[in-house]
């Protein structure tokens, strides 16, 4: 049971738009309007009442997803064989077509949105495929496909030591498409399983899903070039030529992808570590095989490329310990009573939820100011990608509240003016 009808000639066409007009059209639309509740009701109960924007086969809304048009694409081609015997069929040879263009459709769109969230390009190509599908639709139920087709054929030159024709290339960029999507869909669920509930490893999971996503693209070409019907071993010239290329003109985007499998093999930077490159500090929020990204506390978000990530200085706070080490400074009158002061002030620190139990706070006399004594206090914290000015402003405040409860007060500047008599 093919899935499309075989495209009408014109007296197939008039004889479609006869049976249009017959009163078995009546019964071809009820047992289709029965077909799209059966497979809105059952992707609905699948689906359940908690809508899935991220979900493939679901989508936001019932019809979204990939699931509902392939459903009913089956009740329709099961419901077309069941009423050939009975009724003339003409509803159900300008549906099923009409059917396969949907699902291809939300089977492109879906994955292109799941592979690609922030792209701006999405609008336009959902656009893009959806008239070319509509259109190819259009053609094929006219007949005019196939003689396009056939007259593309005729176009063609050698290469290599096969023929190709602009109707190989056509179809070959079509299958590339659609193996393309599956191999993004596939690779996405992959990732999304092997980075589920990662904590530990997650740079090896994350090399994994990276490594695997390249492999079936490749995998994927190879396939729409065998569909294609284009010789491999006539790609030897054009592949000598893509590596050349890539030595000179490409090198510097080999070499990220490289180092980004490199970053991510080492364990030098792992995903939640806190490091400062080129001026920037913040945390590794994601490695890609191309770049990695930055976020600073504040909210900023630097992209990197791996290459500068491998080849310049890193500083990296949480390689070998996540903790950190930070300080802050207060200065109090001369004649303070220090020796009973500075415990009490480490003891303050130590109050704060955030700072480490283990590594107990200090307190050092840094200086002697000008105005009084400078105390620099230093204490550890462990979540440094939870913010560092947050915690340093507890302390202060802790700091403050005991000095006010000692009575000791914080120095104003002073300056003696003298005035020399007139």
């Amino acid at each position: 049971m093919s899935t499309l009808a075989p495209p009408m000639t014109t007296d197939e066409l008039s004889l479609l738009a006869h049976d249009l007009l017959a009163p078995t059209v009546l019964i071809e639309l009820a047992v289709l309007a029965g077909c799209l509740a059966a497979a809105w009701i059952v992707v609905r109960l699948l689906c359940g009442a908690v809508p899935r924007p991220g979900s493939v086969w679901f989508g936001r809304r019932v019809v979204d997803g990939v699931l509902f048009p392939v459903l009913a694409l089956l009740l329709a081609l099961l419901a077309r064989w069941a009423l050939r015997d009975h009724v003339p069929i003409a509803v159900f040879r300008l549906v099923v077509p009409v059917l396969v263009s949907l699902a291809l459709i939300r089977l492109a769109v879906r994955v292109l949105r799941s592979a690609f969230p922030e792209s701006p390009l999405m609008r336009l190509l959902e656009r893009s495929l959806s008239w070319l599908a509509w259109l190819a639709v259009a053609m094929w139920i006219t007949g005019l496909l196939p003689l396009i087709l056939q007259e593309l054929d005729d176009i063609g030159w050698k290469f290599g030591g096969s023929r190709v024709s602009v109707r190989n290339l056509i179809e070959g960029a079509f299958t590339a498409i659609v193996v393309l999507v599956l191999a993004l869909w596939v690779s996405a669920a992959l990732e999304a399983r092997l980075l589920e509930g990662a904590r530990d490893n997650l740079s090896i999971r994350k090399m994994a899903a990276n490594a695997l996503r390249a492999l079936l693209l490749f995998l994927g070409l190879i396939l729409a070039f065998e569909a294609a019907g284009i010789d491999l071993t006539a790609l030897g010239v054009l592949g000598g030529a893509l590596g050349v290329g890539i030595g000179f003109g490409l090198q510097k985007l080999a070499a990220n992808y490289v180092s980004g499998f490199v970053i991510l093999a080492e364990h030098s930077m792992r995903i939640g570590d806190t490091v400062k490159v080129d001026g920037f500090e913040g945390r590794i929020t994601d490695i890609s095989t191309r770049y990695t990204v930055i976020r600073a506390l504040n909210g900023r978000e630097s992209i990197v490329p791996n290459e500068m990530m491998i080849t310049q200085r890193v500083e990296n706070s949480s390689l070998a310990d996540p903790k950190v080490l930070m300080t802050t400074t207060v200065q109090v009158a001369y004649g303070t009573d220090l020796d009973a002061l500075m415990p009490k002030l480490a003891a303050a620190a130590a109050a704060v939820p955030r700072v480490v139990a283990d590594l107990p706070p200090s307190v050092l006399l840094s200086a002697f100011a000008a105005d009084g004594l400078e105390l620099t206090l230093a204490f550890w914290i462990a979540d440094p990608e939870n913010g560092q000015g947050n915690v340093r402003s507890a302390v202060n405040l802790a700091v403050l509240r005991t000095l006010g409860e000692a009575g000791v007060e914080i120095p104003y500047p002073q300056r003696v003016v003298r005035q020399a008599p007139p």
